[in-house]
């Protein structure tokens, strides 16, 4: 075993899961069997707590690896504190400690010389001695250093459990001097408070301060860990038997013992236990022993349920429907608002109400005034979509790219316009949102804003039942990116009277967030029609209607993007030329290391070569997240490509992500304080080292992260289909192998070409883009909506 001392200089690679790091260090002392007087040394080992600029201290064993050479293999690390000015430079100057970057760190090691670790601890005013070091940093200083101190202690508590730094630090802001002894009281609290920590890292801090197995506390949180990980693959619930088969599993208990936990968390009124989807869940409070599912608190000292044998059977047995709480009541939510849209008041559109009002003298005059470049004929089913939207309480409108959607949605804003009524526009996301502003020439907004969505408080929109909206008739368009939850504030913001219009492509993939809202409407919908013999039976049939446009309207002569999307849709392959084709192209190549490498040729090069593009303007979607093609592997080469590391770029890492301005990055969570949302992309413009703040600029607004917050970005030259729904870029380059056979899927394909205006490049094979043609086996998400909706009466 040996000794080494130095400073951490960089971390090139860490793995999260297990906290295996491998990291540049310059010694204090440069080993005497090392060639040359200085230079850097490779540690690895499990060092998950260390930080670049830290000064440490290692024990271990040097090693050579056939292929990087002489490596240090650390065995154990501690820190300590660097004994010369040139490591107490490089130790203030990391970035460590809030408010001190390199110019200020040298600034106060050359005033303080080897005393400033001693001024900083216990005369810290003094700093303001130094040149540019005002009260204001003082001030910053003296908090940092001492967040730092009771974050080392934290740390050493938690760095045998494989918690990085990063996490310990969030772990200290949140708890504060508690921290340790609520982690140690229940460590699962963890994934419940704090945001980047989940079950299986707080399960893990568990087992390792001996928590049993079966412990009640460890089975109910991985109940509630499985049940909202269904929520995060777009379930709303999920069938008690699946529930609970897939918790026993994962926490590899009895059945019987996460059955205990499901009803331990419906004592706690976390989940919601239904009959069936559709119907009202019981309190567990009023159930009776005797019942199949009670309330099984077996003492009034023992904090945990207990579940019988026969409880057990019947839930795998009669298989009831599951919900976290929030979303059981956004379901039944969304069904009353919507009952209560198409029962209450007096229409707000009363002259398109009128008997005598004469259509087709209307539609005549739009035709001839709304189109500056001439005559503009409606087909038959734009008429229908049109005169159903202001005749009708609740109207979908759908269809593929070119069929008229946006023109249909000109005419109904002109038709209100003529009238006098307002209409309201707005759509999931900025992106949406700022391209329905263009194509339709009216004010748009995002969902958020139109609700007038505070930051600071929660989900507070400031638009609700007691401040509805003000206006005739609502347009959302996007309308499949529309989640459950939202879709509740939505409508809770809809007056009686007022129309409601949802407009989008059901044929794409469904939101990213919980819910199938607008495929379930249009079941409902089409089925109260299905059943209506003669007049209208229902609500829902009276006063809700669903348009398909099927008419191609939008395509240039010789384009085949959309002459492809919809042949996808039918389930027929794409026509592929790539001697005449103009817009739509495919690089054969089984070998997914060629994709990928073709992947940032396409964007580096070829494409802006040929089409006068820049790589800005190309987008690449990748159907998975792993592997040589997945998303990961994508980002980080195009990275390398199109933003490498300078001189002028400061940098940022975590884990094995570098963050530099120039970067493309997407937001992953909502942030409403920061008034950002799942899928918001930006451009990063500025790296603060000394600060330690990141500035990202998202719709022409710049946000701020602190860089404990980055686990919230994620690297945006290649991102998922999923989270490409809503937008639209002027070209996307979209890798296609049999590899991705789990992820290939028509709506998937089909999602993906769409999201493209001028150019798509398939790179891959043509049977991987067979495999997805083929496959309209749609998973099917547990959803309630459409069970609710058909009991309205």
């Amino acid at each position: 075993m040996e000794t080494l001392r130095g400073v951490i200089e960089r971390i090139t690679y860490l793995n999260p899961e297990n906290g295996y790091t491998v990291a540049k260090l310059t010694p204090e002392q440069r080993p005497r069997h090392l060639f040359g007087a200085e230079g850097e040394v490779t540690i690895v080992g499990n060092m998950a707590s260390v930080n670049v600029g830290e000064f440490v201290e290692l024990t271990g064993r040097w090693t050579i690896h056939p292929e990087y050479g002489k490596q240090f293999l650390v065995e154990g690390m501690r820190s300590v504190l660097p004994a010369t000015v040139a490591g107490l430079e490089k130790y203030l100057g990391s970035g460590l400690i809030k408010g001190v970057g390199p110019v200020t760190a040298r600034r106060i090691v050359r005033h303080f010389g080897l005393e400033t670790l001693d001024v900083i601890e216990h005369q810290p005013t003094r700093l303001q001695e130094v040149p540019g070091v005002g009260r204001k940093r003082t001030r910053m200083i003296i908090q940092a250093w001492a967040e730092q101190r009771a974050i080392k202690e934290v740390m050493l508590f938690l760095q045998s459990h494989g918690v990085s730094t990063s996490l310990a630090t969030k772990i200290y802001k949140h708890y504060g001097n508690d921290a340790i002894a609520i982690v140690q009281a229940d460590p699962y609290r963890l994934a419940r408070d704090i945001y980047g920590i989940g079950f299986l890292t707080a399960d893990k801090i568990a087992r390792s301060l001996g928590m049993a197995p079966d412990a009640p506390q460890r089975v109910a949180a991985g109940v509630a860990y499985t049940l909202n990980q269904a929520t995060d693959e777009g379930h709303v619930f999920l069938p008690a038997d699946e529930l609970v088969q897939a918790a026993a599993s994962l926490l590899e208990v009895s059945p019987q013992q996460a059955a205990a936990g499901l009803i331990q968390l419906w004592a706690w009124d976390q989940v919601k236990v239904s009959p069936s989807p559709g119907q009202e869940a019981p309190k567990p409070q009023e159930a009776a022993p005797a019942q199949p599912l009670p309330l099984l608190m077996a003492e009034a000292a023992a904090p945990y349920a207990v579940a019988t044998p026969a409880q057990t059977q019947h839930l795998l047995q009669e298989k009831p429907a599951v919900y976290l709480t929030p979303l059981y009541f956004s379901e039944q939510g969304v069904a009353s608002r919507l009952q209560r849209l198409l029962r209450e008041g007096e229409s707000r559109l009363p002259l398109f109400q009128r008997p005598d009002f004469d259509w087709e003298a209307a539609f005549r005059r739009f035709e001839r005034q709304a189109a500056p470049g001439g005559p503009l004929h409606l087909a038959p089913q734009q008429r229908e979509a049109v005169q159903a939207a202001l005749t009708r309480r609740l109207v979908v409108l759908t269809g593929g790219p070119g069929t008229g959607k946006t023109t249909t949605v000109r005419a109904i804003l002109w038709f209100c316009q003529q009238a006098g009524y307002q209409a309201l526009l707005a759509a999931p996301t900025g992106r949406a949102a700022k391209r329905l502003a263009e194509t339709t020439g009216h004010e748009a907004r995002t969902v958020h804003r139109l609700l007038e969505f505070k930051p600071g408080e929660g989900m507070a929109f400031q638009r609700n039942e007691e401040t509805p909206l003000a206006g005739h008739l609502l347009i959302v368009d996007e309308a499949s990116m529309l989640d459950l939850v939202l879709t509740h504030h939505l409508l809770k913001a809809v007056p009686p009277g007022m129309h409601l219009l949802l407009v989008g492509d059901v044929d794409q993939l469904p939101s990213v967030g919980a819910g199938n809202v607008l495929q379930d409407i249009i079941g409902a919908v089409e089925a109260a029609h299905a059943r209506a013999e003669g007049p209208p039976d229902s609500l829902l049939a009276r006063h809700a209607q669903v348009v398909r446009l099927q008419t191609i309207f939008r395509q240039e002569p010789g384009s085949l993007i959309i002459t492809n999307a919809h042949r996808i849709n039918q389930g027929l392959m794409p026509i592929i030329d790539n001697q005449q084709a103009t817009d739509f192209f495919l690089f054969k190549t089984d070998d997914p290391e060629r994709a990928a490498q073709l992947c940032v040729e396409l964007v580096q090069h070829r494409i802006p070569r040929r089409f006068g593009l820049t790589p800005a303007d190309i987008q690449v979607l990748s159907p998975m997240h792993r592997g040589v093609v997945g998303v990961g592997a994508l980002n980080q080469a195009l990275q390398a490509a199109l933003n490498p590391p300078g001189p002028d770029k400061p940098e940022r890492i975590l884990g094995n992500r570098i963050f530099r301005p120039g970067d493309r990055v997407m937001q992953v969570r909502n942030n409403y304080d920061k008034e950002v949302y799942n899928g918001d992309l930006g451009i990063i413009t500025q790296v603060d080292l000394e600060m330690q703040q990141l500035t990202v600029m998202m719709d022409g607004r710049a946000v701020c992260y602190d860089f404990l917050e980055l686990d919230e970005l994620v690297h945006a030259f290649a991102i998922s289909v999923h989270k490409s729904q809503g937008a639209e870029f002027p070209a996307v380059v979209i890798p296609l192998l049999t590899g991705h056979y789990m992820m290939l899927q028509r709506n998937l394909l089909y999602t993906a070409v769409t999201r493209a205006r001028r150019l798509v490049v398939l790179v891959g094979q043509p049977k991987a883009i067979a495999m997805a043609v083929r496959n309209n086996r749609v998973t099917r998400r547990h959803t309630g909506l459409r069970t609710w909706l058909e009991q309205v009466d």
